[in-house]
């Protein structure tokens, strides 16, 4: 069976997205949908010994309740990019594996402009999947040119386009998804179950819902291991 994964692209994800990612011999970035203000797509968490802080993009408040995630553009008049740099280098000055990543953290906020939501996010998401050794197969759905209802019917003409029989979802998908449709199609759904082993983080009470660049900096070659690899061992 060939596995698939239809996400909207976030800003800097946790963990639990790139163990989808992991799952799966395709990952589709599902970003033309309607963008929704405050949500993952432009904002994550991070940590430092004073608890979770907030980072967040700007983006053009241009009638954004008529756009779709991939038409939403960035606003670089905040020089949020340097803020954010700053941020994550200051949280994570203690940190074991902070000049193992500085490189890749300086190409995101410091030798890039980004104007485009979807397309810094994706480059974000597909750097770090780089650097956790993940091989996955990305495509961005409107090159698909397939269309369908919101309940399902969209992702399994998306499955059949790409000779795709096994879906994996996070667990609220379950709240949408119409199972009758994908049994009458012979497509597998199967829900993520996200759950992760503590490592050593930065300031208590442990933190499972930051960013992935939390996991990163503390674990360094260990990060996998604490995203999908403790199942294996």
């Amino acid at each position: 069976m060939r596995k698939i994964a239809l996400f909207q692209s976030n800003y800097i994800p946790w963990k639990g997205f790139f163990d989808i990612i992991n799952d799966v011999d395709v990952f589709v970035f599902y970003d033309d949908v309607q963008y929704t203000k405050r949500s993952w797509r432009t904002r994550n968490m991070i940590k430092s010994k004073n608890g979770t802080l907030w980072l967040s993009v700007p983006v053009v408040n241009d009638d954004l309740r008529n756009k779709m995630i991939f038409e939403v553009e960035v606003d670089n008049s905040q020089q949020w990019q340097q803020k954010h740099y700053k941020s994550i280098t200051l949280s994570y000055a203690n940190s074991p594996y902070l000049n193992d990543f500085i490189d890749k953290l300086e190409i995101v906020y410091l030798q890039n402009s980004w104007t485009n939501l979807s397309e810094m996010n994706q480059f974000i998401i597909k750097m770090i999947c780089e650097h956790l050794g993940i091989k996955t197969e990305f495509i961005n759905v409107k090159d698909l040119n397939v269309s369908g209802a919101r309940n399902g019917e969209r992702v399994i003409n998306v499955c059949k386009k790409l000779d795709c029989d096994h879906v994996i979802n996070g667990p609220t998908a379950r709240d949408y998804m119409d199972q009758d449709l994908f049994d009458a199609a012979g497509v597998t759904i199967e829900y993520k179950n996200y759950e992760y082993p503590t490592y050593r983080q930065l300031g208590l009470p442990f933190e499972h819902s930051v960013s992935v660049i939390d996991l990163i900096l503390n674990t360094g070659p260990d990060a996998p291991y604490y995203i999908w690899g403790w199942r294996e061992s």
